[in-house]
């Protein structure tokens, strides 16, 4: 993870200081990149002791298109907790459904993005293609007195990329991103990692991973992104008969928060232990070997089919998370 103490001396030599909603000023530089060649290791930070399990809790309530911070704390992750009881602005919105809600999530978009189509109600022969492809007619209205169909579908857009990597490697538009502007008013934190293109290698029977994220908190978020974003591709990889290679981390506003800076300053005196790897349960079943695409794995994952091996770390460094 040398990489990301690059990173970090990056932002401390060429950032500048900035205003943000939360109130506490970070150091920001616009635009960065972590690629990691996953055949070498796991992206887990060494410097400092990764909360893994806490981060791959997170994932698998991510993968079950989970809504509620109680549900990540059931499965041992509890970040959400904050943003979900804690944030103001959040508890007063009108979308907030009770303790504990976080509205429509990654998660959520992940599995269940709320996708429509309005397409003319003289026009039977589209009406009758997307009720083909599982589009429901949900209302009829009329716009400018033209009469129009209004048609629902809650897309699966992970079930979707592991469908098309198995069915067509070569495509070049195997991805699922959370940023849905219909719905960001609904949710108690916008998503920060909010694309993800997955790019397989039939010759090689290599996939990898482009990952973009807005914005992303140096100090707490990358480690955990990192870590989530490569157990990811892992589960992929085992899903769909192809073993994990490269991992590329994009950064739009990568920034350290100001009482970050103690926690990171320490890290950049600590030199890093070699990376471990990752292990998934045999029980996760391998498509390489049954040839069978079994997607309901997606939401069967439990935290503990994850296992970090060879993990060596410095002793734990803590800093407060800004809501």
């Amino acid at each position: 993870m040398q990489a990301y103490l690059d990173l970090v001396r990056d932002i401390l030599a060429q950032g500048s200081w900035q205003a943000n909603r939360t109130g506490v000023r970070t150091l920001s530089l616009p635009g960065a990149m972590l690629r990691f060649d996953l055949q070498q290791g796991f992206p887990a930070v060494t410097t400092k002791k990764l909360a893994f399990k806490t981060a791959i809790g997170e994932l698998v309530g991510f993968l079950r298109g989970s809504r509620s911070a109680a549900d990540f704390r059931a499965l041992g992750c509890k970040v959400w907790d904050q943003n979900a009881n804690e944030n103001a602005a959040w508890r007063a919105n009108p979308y907030r459904l009770g303790e504990d809600d976080l509205g429509p999530v990654y998660g959520v978009q992940w599995r269940r993005w709320p996708a429509y189509k309005l397409l003319d109600a003289d026009r039977p022969a589209q009406i009758e293609d997307a009720v083909a492809r599982g589009w429901q007619p949900v209302a009829t209205l009329a716009e400018a007195g033209r009469p129009q169909v209004l048609l629902y579908k809650a897309v699966d857009q992970l079930r979707q990329c592991l469908e098309t990597i198995v069915a067509n490697p070569g495509d070049r538009r195997i991805l699922f991103h959370g940023w849905n502007w219909a719905q960001l008013d609904e949710m108690a934190l916008p998503p920060c990692h909010l694309l993800y293109q997955f790019l397989p290698n039939a010759g090689r029977r290599e996939i990898s991973l482009c990952l973009y994220v807005r914005s992303n908190d140096i100090g707490l978020g990358t480690p955990f992104n990192l870590a989530e974003g490569a157990a990811l591709l892992h589960l992929v990889g085992r899903l769909t008969g192809y073993a994990p290679r490269w991992f590329s981390y994009f950064i739009g506003d990568a920034h350290i928060y100001e009482n970050h800076l103690p926690m990171l300053q320490q890290q950049l005196q600590r030199a890093p232990y070699p990376a471990p790897t990752l292990r998934l349960a045999d029980r996760i079943p391998d498509y390489a070997q049954t040839g069978r695409l079994e997607p309901e794995w997606l939401e069967r994952v439990e935290p503990g089919d994850f296992v970090l091996e060879g993990y060596t770390h410095h002793p734990a460094l803590t800093a407060a998370m800004a809501v």
